[in-house]
Order: structure tokens, then sequence, then C-alpha cells
């Protein structure tokens, strides 16, 4: 019997549907979307991660030279994280068509543990890097 959708991917799987959504407003916008950061509006200074939103945006209409400056890291996440969610979402699919299964990634403790604090430690420190240049 496979194995029910991990609620992780679930949550993944929401937020690249919101992405679809947002690509859809945005090809009716003429690419004038963006949402207000409430971290910029408070204090005046771009979190880490403004410019997400743009940065999506170009990537949907094919400008990756427009999309790289907007948020670097972000830039280099966002098709990891892309990948491995469509990745996962066609494996479940097939196996819940009971046509066959694709290996699925399982990722040791070690890296469970380090990667979610390098990812918040890098994107602190290029949010206040990039506050000072």
């Amino acid at each position: 019997m496979p194995e029910p959708l991990d609620r992780r991917v679930r949550g993944l799987a929401a937020v690249l549907a919101g992405g679809a959504v947002l690509a859809g407003v945005n090809g009716l916008s003429g690419g004038r979307i963006g949402l207000p950061c409430p971290f910029q509006l408070a204090t005046g200074l771009n979190c880490p991660f403004c410019g997400t939103t743009r940065m999506a945006a170009a990537l949907l209409e094919g400008d990756v030279a427009r999309a790289w400056p907007y948020n670097p890291p972000m830039f280099v996440v966002l098709p990891v994280v892309t990948l491995l969610v469509g990745y996962m979402l066609l494996a479940w699919t097939l196996e819940r068509l009971g046509w066959f299964r694709l290996p699925r990634p399982r990722p040791g403790a070690r890296i469970q543990q380090v990667v979610p604090p390098a990812f918040l430690a890098v994107m602190a420190l290029y949010g206040v890097l990039r506050n000072l240049v």
C-alpha cells in the first residue's frame, strides 16, 4: 500500500500552487506584481527574503539575468526545492496510480540537522550584508 503523502510535501505543494497562481496574476498584471514586505514596511530595511517575488516573476518570464540580482540565495534554492517537490509529487502520484514506485530521496539525520540551520544562517547573513551595501 502506498504511503500517505508527507505533510511537508503537501505544504510545499501548496507553496508551489501559490506560485502558479502568482505566475497567473503576474501574467495578467503585465509583470507589475509585488507583495509588500512587513519587515521592510516596519523598519525600512530589506529582509533576507525581499525580492523573492520579483525574482520568481522574472524566472517565470524566462529572464534569468533580471532574476539574479533580486535575491541571489533564493535564486539558487528555489529551483532546487521546486525540482525536489515536483519529483516527490510525481513519485507519489505514480505510486497512487499503481504504475510503479520511483525511489524517494531520504536525507540522513545529519543532513536534516545541519541544512535548515545553515540555510537560516546564510539568509540571516545575507539579510545583514544586503542592508550594509
